[in-house]
């Protein structure tokens, strides 16, 4: 279908004038998402990914998708035909607290905002295959001591995530009042409905339960290209008057917000004796707080398509299907787009941990920020036959292992700004009441014990944000430890900045040292971390996994394991051997673990002397 004269003369007149805001939602249709998966093709490109994502958008959405590859779809959830792009973000879990199984909140429905913002700039459509990333999955620390969005870069660190909770009535508030994050989120100053971190009220407003609110920036660097997530956007700057610009030599795109509605009100009969006490609601990544919210965009749109809804449409809440001229047209109601997921697991059901093992964390589970950690070799799940089309188009490339943080470089730590100019079709909320701070060393215990059994670490680095690229794997299925990994030394490990190796330990997810959590030291080793630990005056150090450091003055419980169960190279230096899955490798000042006595040295001495005659350590060797 041609434009026609009026409407190509309004094009001309709605590119000149940019003075105001014009905008149309993205509705999507169907059964349920396209697909519920751990599959990632922006962080986690042809790997299973860290954790679970629904994904909305069209039907060749796989491991490795691209944009060409997207245009080739059968079908797509958008109710505007031309848009074939793939949108995903991490599928939200309820941890039922009397039995500690973990189970997926159904989601509601998901709409998608596209805003074309007043500005000087000339705003275009996005070209195919552009991969946007916005949030950051590592976070489990509040990233502002506000409860608003955060947008503009020049008034401060960028806070893009919001939780938007529709209530009949905000007494109680839905966050504690006066909350700084440490304990519980933080209600916006301007909407008792919305704050960040997940709200400890039940959300019952009218056809809208829990909402998980996202902005994408809309300034693309043309010379970063269209894979490199973690440079290739950023938010525009006040540019006095109403606008909103780009720096120079950029492209300004739409600026996207997605809503994703969860059916948290359905579960409130099960959850009632937590309410105004803390959430049962976890994101897939292992994230209680809800600080980690985030989300992806490949496009896939037909970009002339998209360039005269830019141009001439401003439909708002009737959705982008609606808009004049379309080449495309709506897709039928009637219809579902639906595929199975590329990979091969359960993610549904009730489960006693996360699909890809991640570990509860947050306020009083002792959560820290994650750190962002190096890809490690490990296999993938078994991977169907993929849903996309073969293209002669590479997949795009895996990113860069030094930086994994899926945000704009300068916006990972949000700073107390105005809120966004977001439409709210619905009520507001609150805060609530104060927590007690709890002892610094010691975190508060969970409301339900956690369960038994022994999953392996993963991390999502920004799955955001985003993540390693793991796969699930359980205890039983966990190769024997390498010979490299257990006979290259002959020795009994060194002394450490007079801290001495005293065996391998048990972790739970409560944590068996919890002095310090997950501190910032960079590529972990024995050395670096026992360094930390000595230099905050705590007396035991323990490396886990590989490289996860964690300092304390006390260890709870103190369950020895078998020297083989610490046998994973430290990402900081190949040479040295730091813990396991679940399992410590334990510095202890002076050799003795505080409160352990002589006999319990004594004996241990004995245990680690004969297993080192059978299996020499690389423990400490440089």
């Amino acid at each position: 279908m041609l434009f026609t004269t009026a409407l190509a003369a309004l094009v001309a007149s709605v590119a000149a004038a940019k003075d105001s805001r014009t905008f149309a939602v993205l509705q999507h249709f169907g059964q349920g998402p396209l697909t519920t998966c751990r599959a990632d093709p922006i962080v986690s490109p042809g790997k299973t990914s860290s954790h679970v994502h629904t994904v909305m958008g069209a039907s060749n959405f796989g491991l490795s998708v691209t944009g060409e590859q997207l245009r080739e779809s059968k079908c797509t959830t958008a109710r505007a035909k031309a848009d074939l792009s793939a949108y995903w973000f991490p599928t939200l879990y309820f941890k039922d607290p009397s039995t500690g199984l973990l189970e997926p909140v159904e989601m509601h429905y998901m709409n998608v905002y596209y805003f074309f913002d007043a500005t000087n700039d000339e705003t275009k459509a996005f070209p195919l295959g552009l991969q946007i990333v916005s949030g950051n999955a590592m976070l489990r620390t509040a990233p502002s001591t506000s409860g608003d969005a955060q947008l503009d870069p020049s008034k401060g660190p960028i806070q893009p995530a919001q939780i938007t909770c529709p209530r009949k009535n905000f007494n109680p508030p839905s966050w504690p009042s006066g909350s700084d994050g440490s304990r519980a989120g933080i209600k916006s100053l301007h909407n008792d409905g919305a704050g960040i971190g997940f709200p400890f009220e039940d959300c019952d407003g009218y056809a809208s339960p829990m909402r998980v609110d996202i902005h994408f920036p809309s300034c693309y660097d043309p010379s970063a290209g269209l894979t490199d997530y973690q440079n290739n956007m950023q938010f525009p700057s006040d540019a006095g008057g109403g606008k909103l610009d780009c720096p120079p030599g950029w492209i300004h795109v739409p600026h996207m917000f997605f809503e994703t509605y969860w059916k948290t009100h359905e579960l409130k009969s099960r959850f009632e004796s937590m309410i105004g006490k803390a959430s049962p609601f976890v994101f897939a990544n292992g994230d209680t707080t809800g600080f980690s919210a985030h989300g992806d965009f490949i496009s896939g749109w037909d970009e002339e398509e998209l360039q005269h809804i830019i141009d001439t449409c401003d439909v708002g809440h009737a959705g982008i299907h609606t808009c004049p001229g379309l080449k495309y047209g709506a897709s039928d109601d009637s219809e579902s787009c639906n595929i199975e997921c590329p990979v091969d697991e359960v993610v549904d059901g009730k489960l006693e941990k996360l699909p890809g093992n991640n570990p509860l964390a947050g306020w009083a589970l002792g959560g820290v920020d994650l750190p962002a950690p190096l890809p490690i070799p490990i296999p993938s799940l078994p991977v169907k036959i993929p849903i996309q089309k073969p293209s002669s188009s590479a997949a795009p490339p895996p990113p860069s292992p030094t930086t994994l943080i899926a945000v704009p470089a300068p916006t990972l730590q949000p700073s107390p700004s105005a809120a966004a100019d977001v439409p709210d079709k619905e009520d507001p909320v609150n805060d609530k009441p104060e927590v007690d701070e709890p002892e610094k060393d010691e975190p508060e215990p969970t409301p339900t014990p956690a369960p038994s059994p022994k999953p392996i670490h993963t991390k999502t680095v920004y799955d955001t944000v985003t993540v390693w690229q793991t796969k699930t794997v359980y205890a039983d299925d966990l190769p024997a430890p390498t010979q490299s990994a257990q006979q290259s030394s002959g020795n009994a490990p060194e002394d450490i900045a007079g801290f001495k190796y005293v065996g391998c330990y048990k972790d739970t997810t409560e944590r068996a040292l919890r002095g310090e959590v997950l501190p910032k030291i960079g590529d972990a080793s024995n050395t670096a971390c026992v360094d930390h630990c000595a230099s905050k005056g705590f007396a035991i150090a323990g490396t886990e996994y590989g490289g996860e450091c964690f300092c304390g003055n006390a260890l709870t419980p103190p369950e020895k394991l078998d020297d083989a169960e610490c046998a994973m190279a430290c990402r900081g230096n190949a040479n040295q051997t730091c813990g396991g899955d679940w399992a410590l490798s334990l510095y202890a000042k002076g050799g003795e673990l505080p409160g352990s006595g002589a006999a319990l040295r004594r004996r241990h001495a004995s245990r680690h002397y004969l297993q080192h005659a059978r299996l020499p350590s690389r423990r400490h060797r440089r």
